[in-house]
């Protein structure tokens, strides 16, 4: 996601001066009586300010003690409200700048330590990582950093990068599990550039299957939270935080209906985030080793299947021999139609569902054969 609005009048007249109108006497008599009246109504408006001032001025000469008097209201801004939230979190928050010539991108990300790593999403660095391009940090207090890649992950959209600071103002995480549809939500980013943007809205669903890249070898499978909070072009990589100011999501993709500012499209209350309990272990495979690992069944499935479930694909090699599902007895042909008491409707389904686990992880099976519903169990093991 990345990112990117006049009047004219007549020449060399300012815009708070209108030309006046030339009104006949002809003309005049044409007026009904309700422009009259009108027209009385503001002459009669006119007279009032004009007598009140004139009263003001007899009243100022007659007593040359008067003081006017102006008070200030404070404002009391609790630390859990929005603005106390904001004020918080904001410092933690960076926009992402990746440059290679004519072609880059932008986006958003927060630190998760003071020693300078910064999470943000892959499609905001990807650049960097397959055309050499550099990758450049603003904080919030203006200052410019370069970064380095620390690691990526394509199948959860999640990289790792990395500026040269010893105590930068690292965000407390939240457990993502433990949010229900309908707690409050903070969105903070740069959407379109706009830098430390602030928008609020609820968590309006959990577990949604999500898929990014279009199918290319760059797709990304996200079991997301969904929300209502506004969510643009730049926003991607930034923290979606609960009313504790602890981060539950990094803001990843919107749903559109159409092109908009810029030929992109922008948000229609339709935002989805990464899970922060997901993006937490990919983060620390990355920081630790520049690599991390996903969840597989060993299977390959049918992306062209139309009906209800996940189809294991037909061809040679579709099952790993060897591999989990084939010790579970699953074969080519066969219709997966529930995960773990989950129902499964089509391929994506399947994938964002498998990668939600963890690496070891038992899952229930439920699937079809020949019109003959069967269920069995596996071991997830990690990919290669």
């Amino acid at each position: 996601m990345s990112d990117n609005s006049n009047n004219s009048g007549t020449p060399n007249t300012p815009w708070w001066i209108s030309d006046y109108e030339v009104v006949t006497t002809a003309e005049i008599k044409k007026r009904n009586t309700r422009t009259v009246s009108f027209g009385i109504a503001i002459a009669m408006a006119l007279i009032a300010g004009v007598v009140g001032s004139v009263v003001g001025r007899t009243s100022a000469t007659m007593d040359s003690k008067t003081n006017l008097v102006s008070t200030k209201s404070a404002i009391e801004r609790k630390p859990d409200s929005i603005a106390g939230i904001a004020a918080r979190v904001s410092p933690s928050v960076v926009s992402i700048e990746v440059r290679n010539g004519r072609s880059g991108g932008s986006g958003s990300g927060f630190f998760l330590d003071s020693n300078g790593y910064i999470l943000t999403n892959n499609h905001v660095i990807s650049l960097a990582a397959t055309n050499g391009a550099t990758i450049k940090v603003m904080l919030a207090n203006g200052k410019d950093y370069d970064a380095k890649l620390v690691g990526r992950d394509i199948p959860y959209d999640l990289a790792v990068i990395k500026i040269a600071v010893s105590d930068a103002p690292a965000l407390q995480l939240g457990d993502s599990d433990a949010v229900q549809v309908g707690d409050g939500v903070i969105a903070i980013g740069s959407p379109l550039g706009l830098t430390g943007t602030v928008t609020s809205g609820i968590i309006s669903a959990k577990n949604r299957p999500v898929t990014s890249g279009g199918g290319t070898s760059e797709s990304s499978f996200i079991n997301a939270i969904q929300t209502d909070a506004a969510i643009n072009p730049g926003n991607s990589g930034g923290p979606l935080v609960d009313l504790s100011g602890a981060v539950v999501g990094i803001n990843s993709a919107i749903a559109t209906t159409g092109s908009g500012f810029g030929g992109q499209s922008g948000s229609i209350g339709l935002g989805f985030a990464i899970p922060i309990n997901q993006a937490r272990k990919t983060a620390d495979q990355l920081i630790k080793n520049g690599v991390s690992t996903y969840p597989i069944m060993g299977v390959s499935l049918d992306t062209r299947f139309m009906g209800t479930g996940a189809r294991i694909a037909t061809e040679p090699g579709s099952v790993t021999i060897g591999g989990p599902a084939a010790g579970a007895g699953i074969k080519p042909g066969d219709i997966i139609i529930e995960i773990d008491g989950k129902a499964i409707n089509s391929a994506d389904e399947a994938i964002v569902n498998v990668r939600s686990h963890n690496v070891g992880d038992r899952i229930k099976i439920k699937f079809q054969r020949d019109g003959v519903t069967k269920e069995t169990s596996l071991i997830l093991i990690a990919a290669k």
